[in-house]
């Protein structure tokens, strides 16, 4: 059972922290914070979310302080990511959702939202665990490149409306129905095993990627295999994977053949190009969230939005 917040409603504060990587220009970021305020939310930034240290946005301390002052505001509704790259899995070296000294309650208890994708994966994977979901959507420096339809089904998926099912191209196999686990595929691999990996038992996986070679895309996946990682996993859903493409002048399998090798011969349920991940539309995608995954006709369907469901 996947433990909901509330949804949010105008008027509701929002913390918006920079988990990862530090932010390369101030414009997008603007722009994805005025997005939310016009809808009649407060967002604040946290002081953290303009600090460097290398490529990170300040110090492990900082960001994880950051996370923390956002986690345990009582006024706080939801944390607003400002942006991916690089560093949410260094946050969870020294982290407990439940037990860290920085906080005194359960995540479940917690009762707010976490939005964002890419590195974020880290930290929704992590809360996963606790069956406490989140958003796998677009990041405040995402947001204002998304179209009107992408930008509401955000809002529908915080504020507790039904989310349209999304269209793909469904490899055969039948229907699948179980907990949807969304995230991008490197920083999920590097989590497989760790403290932090939810299960994976009854998951139908999404995921998407940006700027891996093919073979790089194989090597994870056959990880993946060789640790048998998808044995009870029900379904599969892939999004974009972006910049993978390598030089005509030197031999590669496309990533389309790497991904129908790699995943081809499991028997289960597969639907790919579904319209979510890097460098377009990014479909938000609840974690946790009871789907069904008909790769006969291509699509990712979702349960209503009740507590019920979760």
């Amino acid at each position: 059972m996947t433990e909901i917040p509330p949804p949010l409603k105008p008027g509701d504060l929002l913390q918006a922290i920079a988990p990862s990587g530090t932010l390369r220009e101030l414009a997008a970021f603007e722009q994805g914070i005025e997005i939310w305020r016009s809808r009649g939310y407060r967002v604040e930034c946290h002081p953290q979310f303009q600090a460097r240290e290398g490529f990170l946005a300040g110090t492990d301390r900082q960001r994880r302080q950051a996370l923390a002052d956002a986690w345990q505001n009582p006024d706080c509704k939801g944390i607003l990511c400002a942006r991916g790259g690089y560093g949410c899995t260094r946050l969870l070296e020294d982290w407990d959702w439940e037990n860290h000294n920085h906080l005194n309650s359960s995540p479940t208890a917690s009762g707010k939202w976490l939005v964002g994708f890419s590195d974020i994966t880290a930290l929704l994977w992590s809360l996963a665990q606790y069956g406490t979901t989140g958003i796998h959507g677009p990041l405040l420096t995402t947001l204002a490149a998304e179209p009107d339809w992408s930008v509401e089904r955000l809002f529908n998926s915080v504020e507790g409306r039904p989310l349209a099912p999304l269209q793909g191209k469904g490899w055969g196999g039948g229907t699948a129905s179980g907990v949807l686990l969304p995230g991008n595929l490197t920083v999920a691999t590097h989590l497989l095993k760790t403290a932090f990996q939810p299960a994976l038992t009854g998951a139908i996986l999404a995921f998407e990627d940006v700027g891996e070679s093919p073979y790089r895309l194989d090597r994870m996946l056959t990880y993946w295999r060789m640790l048998g990682a998808f044995q009870g996993v029900v379904g599969i859903a892939l999004g974009r994977f972006s910049q993978c493409a390598v030089p005509k002048t030197i031999p590669s399998w496309t990533v389309e053949e790497v991904l129908r090798d790699r995943l081809g011969d499991l028997g289960l349920p597969i639907v790919s190009h579904l319209p979510f991940g890097h460098d377009g539309e990014n479909a938000a995608l609840p974690v946790g969230r009871w789907v069904i995954l008909d790769s006969d006709r291509g699509t990712l369907e979702f349960s209503a939005p009740d507590r019920s469901n979760f």
